[in-house]
């Protein structure tokens, strides 16, 4: 698998293009969105289907309703190249639940987006075509820089004031998502915002502002790298083989090669495997997204849950209730993920986030359109 990387020297790349008339903004009612607007984004991912929606309020949003279902849209792609009939079914049953919520709730603006197992299946669009005709939604295929883009924004409120040094990782179901920023030129109490202005592109790079260093997307997710090595039966080797096989697909990624000292440095990590570490670490065994949420955890931590999960063994990891019935199958590939981004990055601290693709969406709408009032992110 090859990882997606900017073209000429900077950091675009050309999006991958849906069907026309499948932009949802063009459904959206022809009105000035206010504070009283309600926003609707999407992210259906390899695994997962999930969406919020929100309102505006101050620099920030209210949550008004959500849902997330795994719907496991990817399982079989790496042997196949298609999305099953099966697996689409699944999804379309999820979009229709959505689909209601938004109708339910008389939203005025979304975004509907589809990643990775959208973007490697050669019927794709064909799966696009037919959620239109069955949920009246409109998917958007979004490209990895998009969506790379899009879990930065999102982690703009757990940026530090003393940050210089920036690594955003989104570990999804079908792709890994690394984004290296550099804020020294930014004053202190204005990098978190400064993060926002990345709503229009990498390339939007104004003096003084954040600066996007490098960015990576790996085609390999929980789910994709799971099916990698799905082969070796050992539980250890497996992981093992897992962290240094994600890891060897970092060697062309700048910062990788990179000497940066650990003062200044700072590095996000969002995805379900960052916050199930981070929950079972904490011991608990009913998910709280208030102390997962921005929490800090050392690597000799990270590490420490690890040697936990190893220890359980699959059937262990099956029924325990930190990681819960949909995480168990994928938990082991998402940390070796993790152990390979804290082995090689030079801090020993992680930023855990309970946010990603779906608050980006929020995030970006809500700036383009104005609603989102000047003031701290908290």
């Amino acid at each position: 698998m090859t990882p997606e990387r900017p073209r000429g020297g900077g950091a675009s790349q050309t999006p991958v293009e849906p069907d026309k008339g499948s932009r949802v903004a063009e459904s959206s009612p022809p009105q000035k969105p206010g504070q009283g607007t309600l926003y609707a984004a999407l992210d259906l991912g390899t695994n997962s289907c999930r969406m919020l929606i929100a309102q505006p309020k101050g620099s920030q949003f209210t949550v008004v309703d959500s849902f997330s279902k795994t719907v496991q849209l990817g399982i079989g792609l790496e042997a196949s190249g298609r999305l099953s009939r099966a697996s689409m079914g699944r999804t379309v049953q999820a979009l229709r639940i959505c689909q209601k919520k938004i109708e339910r709730h008389g939203v005025n603006r979304m975004r509907l987006v589809a990643t990775e197992a959208c973007r490697r299946a050669r019927n794709a669009r064909d799966f696009i075509r037919q959620v239109k005709r069955e949920t009246g939604l409109a998917l958007e295929i979004i490209s990895p820089e998009e969506e790379a883009r899009l879990a930065v924004i999102s982690c703009a409120p757990l940026v530090n004031e003393r940050t210089e040094q920036l690594l955003v990782v989104d570990i999804g179901g079908g792709s890994t998502e690394l984004v290296w920023i550099d804020l020294s030129g930014v004053v202190p109490e204005n990098r978190p915002r400064a993060i926002m202005s990345l709503h229009t592109g990498f390339n939007a790079q104004p003096e003084g502002g954040a600066r996007v260093v490098d960015w990576i997307s790996v085609p390999l997710g929980v789910a994709t790298l799971r099916d990698q090595f799905g082969d070796v039966d050992d539980d250890a080797a497996r992981f093992a083989l897992m962290s240094w096989f994600f890891e060897e697909q970092l060697a062309s990624f700048s910062p990788y090669n990179a000497q940066h000292p650990r003062e200044g440095f700072q590095i996000i990590g969002t995805s379900g495997t960052v916050t199930t570490v981070a929950a079972s670490y904490l011991g608990l065994r009913r998910y709280d997204r208030t102390k997962v949420d921005g929490l800090q955890m050392t690597s000799d931590q990270i590490d420490f849950v690890i040697r936990d999960y190893l220890a359980l063994g699959p059937e262990g990891r099956r029924t325990d209730p930190r990681i819960g019935r949909d995480r168990h199958a994928l938990i082991m590939s998402g940390a070796a993920i993790l152990q390979a981004l804290m082995r090689i990055w030079p801090t020993d601290r992680l930023s855990v986030a309970d946010r990603g693709l779906r608050e980006g969406l929020l995030y970006a709408q809500m700036t383009v359109d104005g609603v989102l009032t000047e003031g701290p992110f908290t």
